[in-house]
């Protein structure tokens, strides 16, 4: 979208959002219909319905399954004209999330709308070729994303994963807001590029990312579940050479792992043969590490002869690691785990709406059953309303910083900043 019309955009809801004596209002809705205007017919009835009569939302995010593939360029169009006072959002999947309800492999159209006082909400579109380089500056990204650090923003984040470099984007994002959340996913549900779609108020676009800056009367808190448990005992790595694990605690890491194999019981031994993971820990120096304290990796190789192990990520030496596996028993346990901690920690207004980024590999892939991390969700926090999808790889942070993650289920979490009556 040309900057000038975001620009645009961005100054009315600057001046047309803040006002006193309104509330916050959230609604979802989910629709199976296979016909896309019976789809959006449907969730914009219940979204009406639940917004009450008068109530104009300024934020609509949708997510649309790959059955409606042939129609995702009518999408954004078809809301924008059907809301044209709000920012809309959101991109394809291969499944769609929303009302308690998670629809996989069949037609789906998931819709959050929010009318919300006091938020300033500023969209934006990065194609691949406008990405700031590495050594950007913070100003090149202010310029970019059309918010500075001043606003205290957070960013809802949905990416095309064949043309976008999506870690370069969190990791400058990160650099230029250090104390904002970033939250998103990948959109899925097709093999080659071009097929997938992201949606910015009017536009349908093919590449890059999209997001929206939130910021003024709102928090976006966010739980990041990485679906892993931890097996044997904390490490040091002793000796690395980019993603190649070469010593562990002085000894070579498939010896480690070996000694640690035959240790554990006869299931945790079966997950270790196809479902094993690396946890690195985020403080290099906290002591007392244990579930939470890691970032996920997979491990994506072995040399028998040498001994070491290739990791989906840079490693550094003096790095305190562990080996994690992942079932649907301990991915369901570590998001029990999460939203717990969040519950315990959350203070003030409460939440009134969120969005949930899966990944493709959960659901009933992973669980046998549908609508698992929804509900869980639901029993843990309450029955917001939720809208969400399947991605193909999941935004969020980890200790403070920023990642790209697989087999996660990334919760945004929002809340007015202060009570509006």
């Amino acid at each position: 979208m040309p900057t000038a019309i975001l620009g645009a955009v961005k100054r009315t809801l600057a001046s047309a959002l803040f006002w006193g004596g309104d509330s916050v209002k959230w609604a979802s809705a989910i629709s199976e219909q296979p016909a896309l205007l019976q789809a959006i017919a449907e969730c914009q009835e219940e979204v009406n319905c639940q917004l009450g009569p008068d109530v104009k939302p300024d934020l609509v995010v949708v997510f649309a399954s790959a059955a409606h593939a042939g129609a995702f360029d009518q999408i954004p169009t078809d809301l924008q004209r059907i809301y044209p006072g709000a920012i809309v959002m959101g991109c394809s999947g291969s499944g769609v999330i929303g009302d308690g309800r998670e629809v996989e492999d069949s037609p789906g159209l998931s819709m959050v709308a929010a009318h919300l006082p006091g938020v300033v909400l500023s969209p934006f579109h990065i194609a691949p070729d406008q990405l700031p380089s590495p050594d950007a500056s913070p100003d090149e990204w202010v310029a970019r994303v059309g918010v500075d650090q001043a606003q205290s923003p957070d960013f809802l984040l949905l990416a095309d994963p064949f043309s976008m470099a999506v870690d370069q984007m969190v990791e400058g994002l990160d650099y230029a807001f250090p104390g904002s959340a970033k939250i998103g996913g990948l959109a899925s549900g097709a093999r080659r590029p071009g097929e997938l779609s992201l949606f910015i108020n009017g536009h349908a676009e093919r590449n890059g990312a999209v997001g929206i800056a939130l910021s003024g009367n709102v928090i976006v808190d966010t739980v990041v579940a990485q679906g892993c448990r931890p097996v044997g005992r904390p490490m040091r790595v002793t000796k690395a050479d980019r993603n190649l694990l070469m010593e562990l605690d002085d000894a070579p890491p498939l010896q480690v792992l070996q000694e640690m194999y035959e240790h554990l019981p006869t299931g945790d031994q079966e997950l270790v043969q196809h479902s094993l993971f690396l946890g690195l820990a985020m403080d290099s120096l906290q002591e007392d590490v244990g579930p939470g304290d890691f970032l996920i990796r997979n491990v994506v190789g072995a040399d028998p002869q040498k001994g070491v192990i290739s990791i989906g990520a840079m490693l550094q030496e003096g790095q305190t690691v562990q080996f994690h596996v992942r079932d649907a028993e301990s991915s369901a346990q570590e998001l029990q785990d999460r939203l717990h901690d969040y519950q315990n920690v959350v203070r003030g207004p409460s939440p009134e709406g969120a969005l949930l980024f899966s990944c493709t590999g959960r659901g009933q892939y992973l669980y046998g059953r549908p609508d698992h991390d929804s509900e869980l969700f639901r029993g843990a926090v309450g029955p917001l309303p939720m809208a969400g999808f399947f991605c193909s790889g999941e935004i969020g942070p980890v200790s403070g910083s920023t990642y790209l993650h697989a087999y996660t289920s990334s919760f945004a979490v929002i809340r007015p900043r202060t009570a509006v009556d």
